[in-house]
């Protein structure tokens, strides 16, 4: 098999309509019904929520946790939100698998937990791809997308979208069988 890599020159949000782009010729190429889409204050999740629209997919789209920046707030704005649900997209913001009970405790005790060093670990390959995975095990958790199934993931650096990923999901009870099956796209630096 053959497939096309984008390499970015540079992460950020610049490379989001391509991003979206690379995700509809997946879709169309090779029958995907899967897309995750990561989103912080909402436009990325709009931009792919109404590019996306009439296509024949399940389309979640993730957001931080509530709380992420500040006590009892959420960063996706009610417009974004309600213009993602009319286009046919689910919203899930729920905890971050790797922003969770030990990132507190890292920060209390000085300590490295596990969780931390998988984060670190995926890194690696890019924030995108660490955040690539995060979210596909949170919306299977969520039941939002099956199991044992290729999903297109898409996320970020900072903002907007720079990572196109193909992820084979698990929940996260069941991490070492997430496997990441493709890289369509990521920044190289």
């Amino acid at each position: 098999m053959q497939k096309t890599v984008t390499y970015f020159e540079k992460p950020g949000p610049d490379n989001t309509i391509q991003c979206l782009e690379i995700v509809k010729g997946n879709i169309d190429k090779y029958g995907y019904r899967h897309v995750i889409v990561a989103t912080t204050s909402g436009g990325t999740g709009v931009l792919f929520a109404e590019g996306l629209k009439g296509k024949d997919i399940n389309l979640v789209v993730v957001t931080h946790s509530y709380g992420f920046k500040e006590v009892n707030s959420t960063e996706l704005t009610v417009e974004a939100k309600e213009r993602i649900l009319e286009a046919g997209a689910a919203v899930y913001t729920g905890t971050m698998i790797t922003h969770s009970l030990e990132t507190a405790l890292a920060a209390k005790f000085s300590g490295v937990y596990p969780t931390l060093l998988v984060a670190q670990s995926l890194r690696r390959f890019g924030e995108g791809a660490k955040v690539c995975c995060e979210m596909t095990m949170m919306a299977a958790d969520a039941g939002l997308v099956p199991e044992g199934e290729d999903i297109l993931v898409v996320a970020g650096t900072g903002r907007g979208a720079d990572t196109v990923t193909v992820i084979r999901s698990a929940a996260s009870k069941r991490f070492l069988d997430l496997k990441v099956l493709e890289i369509a796209a990521k920044p190289r630096g």
